[in-house]
């Protein structure tokens, strides 16, 4: 079938080790051209064959999902009823019609073809016969809250190697988790956290500190990637030293019983126990810079919206506000629209696909009618860890470069 191929194909140079020409398809209509015919061979033996040639390439050369400019195919092979795909694009909806497959005539393979912006990045799943599996076909994934999801990366997005393990650089180190029973009159529970501490730590005095809500995510390596990125970003002198304290709102003694939903949507109790019990612990332990212009609050989704609270609440404790993906009410954006103006420096940032958009520009426009010191960033990315997780640098660069007078 090479010369069938040769109608369609780029075919590249002799490929030494398989003993066969690579193929290579010009753009995505041709590939479902290709895809349709096949599927629609009369003889069974020879559309197995030309269709398990095809998706074994695809496979060989990682396309798949196959991508071209601002266009992806997903394509999905095996013995279904029904294949469908739910991910950030669509809001994780399988039901949504836009998004179920087509499938090749009488072959095996099931396909759907999307404009998606050329620098996206998304998690999605592939639903088959009602069962929700991972893209066999794709080895990128992206860990989240609730598991392992497919990863789409389009072509113009850029990895944000800065979350990567570098065993050749110096590197600091993160505590084992710590415990804090929060007394009576604030959350009359127990509170457990991490601390990273930078390289040569001993050496070092009056060190910024970043408070992180949902600390059990940001510090892992397959979510939020942050221990990595201080590691990376203190080695590269892109950012001083700094300490992070990750508050983990599980319950200690019950993992499974998380307490994010009530203590990050402006909970008092949880404001009192981070600025008048953990902060002077923390500042009496450490060699912190144990100042309002030395400390970030940072968070995502509520622990975005908890984020902003804390600056509008506390602004004698934190000067410096960082907020990813915003689950805002209009509420606080209303508080930050008839509020003083405050010595904070904010960073914000959102993804543009069924994420935070329309809150975060709402709070954009308000600080920026207030003149607040903002740094506001928008991706082509959903509410989800591969977005978060590519931005932290940004974030500890804006707050914590070298040089940088926060608020001065």
């Amino acid at each position: 079938m090479i010369g069938f191929f040769s109608n369609f194909c780029l075919l590249t140079a002799q490929d030494s080790s398989a003993g066969a020409q690579k193929i290579i398809f010009k753009n995505i209509y041709l590939l479902k051209h290709v895809i349709d015919s096949f599927g629609n061979l009369a003889s069974s033996q020879n559309r197995e064959n030309e269709v398990n040639r095809l998706w074994n390439e695809l496979v060989l050369q990682h396309q798949i999902p196959f991508i071209r400019s601002d266009s992806v195919i997903f394509l999905y092979k095996g013995n279904a009823q029904s294949v469908a795909w739910a991910g950030d694009f669509n809001g994780w909806n399988p039901e949504d019609s836009a998004y179920w497959g087509w499938k090749a005539g009488n072959s095996e393979i099931w396909y759907m073809q999307k404009k998606i912006p050329a620098d996206a990045r998304l998690d999605y799943k592939i639903v088959v016969n009602k069962e929700w599996i991972l893209d066999p076909a794709n080895p990128y994934i992206q860990y989240s809250g609730f598991g392992p999801n497919s990863e789409l990366r389009m072509n113009e997005w850029k990895y944000p190697f800065e979350t990567m393990p570098n065993k050749e650089i110096t590197h600091g180190r993160l505590t084992e988790n710590f415990s804090f029973i929060s007394n009576k009159n604030n959350l009359n529970y127990k509170i457990q956290y991490k601390v990273y501490l930078p390289f040569a730590y001993e050496k070092l005095k009056h060190i910024p500190v970043v408070y992180v809500a949902d600390g059990e995510e940001y510090s892992e390596t397959l979510q939020g990637g942050m221990v990595e990125t201080l590691d990376n970003l203190i080695y590269e002198a892109k950012i001083t030293p700094v300490i992070a304290v990750f508050i983990d709102p599980r319950n200690p003694d019950t993992l499974s019983t998380n307490r994010r939903m009530s203590e990050y949507r402006e909970n008092p109790a949880f404001l009192r126990f981070v600025c008048n019990e953990l902060i002077p612990h923390i500042d009496s332990s450490y060699r912190t810079f144990a100042n309002a212009d030395g400390r970030i609050i940072m968070g995502a989704s509520l622990g975005g919206w908890n984020a902003a609270w804390f600056g509008l609440k506390r602004p004698d404790v934190f000067h410096l506000i960082a907020i990813q993906s915003p689950a805002f009410t209009d509420g606080i954006i209303h508080a930050y629209a008839d509020s003083p103006i405050y010595p904070l420096k904010i960073f914000m940032s959102t993804g543009t696909i069924h994420d935070t958009k329309q809150q975060a520009m709402k709070m954009k426009n308000v600080l920026d009618k207030k003149n607040y010191k903002l740094k506001y960033i928008e991706v082509n990315q959903g509410h989800s860890w591969g977005n978060w997780r590519g931005l932290i640098d940004d974030i500890l660069v804006y707050f914590c470069s070298p040089g940088v007078q926060n608020n001065k």
